[in-house]
């Protein structure tokens, strides 16, 4: 470690950030990534440090990172699991990737490492998507991102939303597509291999700048697209089945993106915050009760 702060730092520190991945693991939270503004201009965090603050001394402390540094990443996916942080996808200073890079936490000398030829089929290049952790495997789904027309015809056209096409030649290909798409992606961690499921049931629509929560075996999908009301989506892990939730009601939350949603062992999902549908900045809470049929509370 090099540098130990009290808490609070000042608001001008490098820990002031958006778009950043943070988790919880013996009493410590890490934070990595992420961007600060600037004059009016995103200015993206360092991808050689990551911040510990102890929960019980309530200090910062910076820890250095070396080895296969991550370039500069934007709406990438953050993922813990084993004491491992896995990085996937994002924005860099090139246009949209499906890089991984992984870090062990524990050891002594924090190393990033890129991963280099993995068994299965890597998702397309992608941003704005999410991640469930479970039984040593990353579930991810959704996001904003760019295919080949021929990975666009293959596919099944209610995967993928198509945005806008690019005649320009990118990496060998003579042009690409961009959209929203609401794929399943599974990585295995234990054999570094990339599998695509399929799925049944009623599936959300392709979306991105969603929240996910993960509740036992099952993941959940609420928000990213546009919308009165907030839906939410469930997908069992185990057989991939899609069901849409009921989240009718007297009242119900307002649509919105860029919020967090988050399960609790008793049974609910805790909404907070985002960014309506009609542009304006939440800061409502709404908590729904997976054991109770009807709307949330």
């Amino acid at each position: 470690m090099d540098g130990v702060y009290d808490a609070p730092l000042s608001s001008r520190s490098r820990l002031e950030r958006s778009s950043h991945t943070a988790f919880i693991d013996d009493g410590v939270l890490y934070v990595w990534g992420g961007y600060q503004v600037a004059d009016g201009e995103d200015v993206v965090l360092p991808s050689n440090e990551m911040w510990l603050f102890n929960f019980y001394s309530g200090i910062w402390e910076r820890k250095e990172l070396t080895g296969d540094v991550p370039p500069d990443l934007m709406d990438f996916c953050g993922s813990y699991l084993n004491g491992t942080l896995y990085i996937f996808a994002g924005c860099d200073g090139e246009g949209y990737t499906n890089d991984m890079f992984t870090v062990d936490l524990r050891s002594e000398c924090c190393v990033w490492k890129r991963l280099m030829n993995p068994n299965g089929k890597t998702p397309s290049p992608r941003s704005k998507h999410s991640c469930w952790v479970h039984r040593d495997r990353l579930i991810y789904f959704g996001g904003y991102g760019c295919k080949t027309v021929g990975e666009v015809q293959n596919g099944s056209s209610s995967s993928f939303v198509l945005e806008e096409m690019s005649w320009r030649t990118i990496g060998g290909t003579l042009f690409r597509c961009w959209g929203w798409n609401n794929e399943v992606n599974v990585f295995d961690t234990l054999t570094r291999t990339w599998s695509k499921p399929e799925t049944r049931g009623a599936a959300p629509v392709p979306r991105g700048c969603h929240a996910a929560a993960i509740l036992g075996n099952k993941g959940y999908i609420s928000g990213g697209v546009e919308g009165a009301t907030l839906d939410l989506y469930c997908l069992d892990l185990e057989s991939w089945m899609w069901s849409c939730l009921d989240t009718s009601g007297s009242v119900a939350p307002l649509g919105r993106t860029l919020h967090t949603m988050t399960a609790t062992p008793d049974g609910t999902l805790f909404v907070y915050g985002g960014f309506g549908t009609c542009g304006p900045t939440l800061n409502d809470a709404w908590q729904y009760n997976l054991h109770q049929k009807g709307g949330p509370n």
